[in-house]
């Protein structure tokens, strides 16, 4: 069981730190989720994978420093 807290990433950001935030949160590289959601993407026709990533970016709540 997780006990830390899923936030975007102020440091490992390229667009709204999503991906830097989960990779941090589930100890798994950020570059190797970026790399499998360009993949799930371009496989399921642009459009779901875009509001996911919309979706969470409004969702998680950013980092606090």
């Amino acid at each position: 069981m997780k006990t830390g807290k899923l936030y975007r990433s102020k440091n490992d950001r390229l667009m709204a730190g999503v991906f830097g935030g989960l990779g941090h949160y589930l100890n798994v590289d950020s570059t190797i989720l970026r790399l499998a959601w360009v993949l799930i993407t371009v496989f399921t026709g642009f459009v779901p994978g875009v509001i996911a990533y919309i979706l969470a970016a409004v969702v998680i709540p950013p980092e606090e420093k």
